[in-house]
């Protein structure tokens, strides 16, 4: 599948992870990329075409999709200068997080077809997690685009109430960084154990990489993979009975995960 003429505004880290993603698909020499930043671009150069800034896009240029990849805060900004676009129908794919597309229409004009979706930082190695939400006027094949080029990325997932993506912000969004923390958590505890560094920091990630990697291929839910671990009465079920009191792991989740999408939804106003 080659993909169609893109604009990605935006080539930061969750940026450039989808543009290289969607190279790999066979996206068209004719997409443009806007970067201010040379070093962000440089990897990407002969490829495409890449400017520094809006006003440089070619003239006649008529992407079939917009891709927002900038900082939420340059919204206001970046979108009014891509209002011309939004009467010729093409797709805005916003990964701003915070952004509801109320807010985004108000500023490139209520034509504009808006889908915004939640990736990850697993994008970076195509096993992200992508929640997506389209807002009014997105045709068929227009989510379909959108689908194929988060899907690029890794798995993608479709929710039909916009307000979802707060709490997806929380689990998935910030998932990965809960995820480094028990590595680092595991690395620390080993050391405090007599484990040497360089061994407990091996140890800690091949163990949490691996364990997802079995989470991924097995048919099996977590909780049965975890029962499948504890043996009754040995070491893995006194770990447990630690980090499964009702004060511990269990109600701790819930308040991070609670946290997390209060903020979102403040952020997002």
């Amino acid at each position: 599948m080659t993909l169609p003429p893109l604009l990605l505004v935006g080539c930061g880290k969750m940026g450039s992870a989808m543009l290289a993603g969607w190279l790999e698909r066979g996206l068209a020499r004719e997409s443009v990329v806007v970067e201010p930043n040379p070093a962000a671009a440089a990897p990407f150069a002969g490829r495409l075409r890449c400017v520094p800034t809006l006003a440089d896009l070619p003239q006649g240029f008529a992407p079939e999709a917009i891709v927002l990849a900038v900082k939420p805060q340059e919204a206001a900004h970046v979108l009014p200068a891509l209002a011309r676009f939004a009467a010729g129908g093409p797709l805005f794919l916003s990964i701003m997080a915070g952004r509801r597309v109320a807010g985004m229409r108000a500023l490139l004009g209520d034509a504009a077809r808006i889908v915004r979706a939640m990736p990850n930082t697993p994008a970076a190695v195509r096993q992200g997690f992508t929640v997506a939400f389209a807002g009014p006027g997105v045709a068929a094949a227009q989510k379909a685009l959108a689908d194929a080029l988060l899907s690029a990325i890794g798995e993608c997932a479709w929710v039909e109430e916009e307000s979802l993506l707060d709490p997806v912000t929380a689990v998935s969004g910030g998932g990965p960084a809960y995820v480094f923390l028990l590595a680092e958590l595991l690395e620390e505890a080993a050391v405090a154990e007599g484990v040497p560094a360089e061994l407990a920091r091996r140890m800690a990630r091949a163990t949490v990489a691996g364990s997802g990697a079995l989470l991924a291929a097995s048919s099996e839910d977590a909780a049965t993979l975890r029962r499948h671990v504890t043996s009754p009465k040995g070491t893995t079920e006194q770990a447990l009975a630690v980090l499964m009191a009702p004060e511990a792991w269990p109600a701790l989740m819930r308040r991070a995960i609670a946290a997390a999408t209060a903020r979102a939804r403040e952020l997002a106003g």
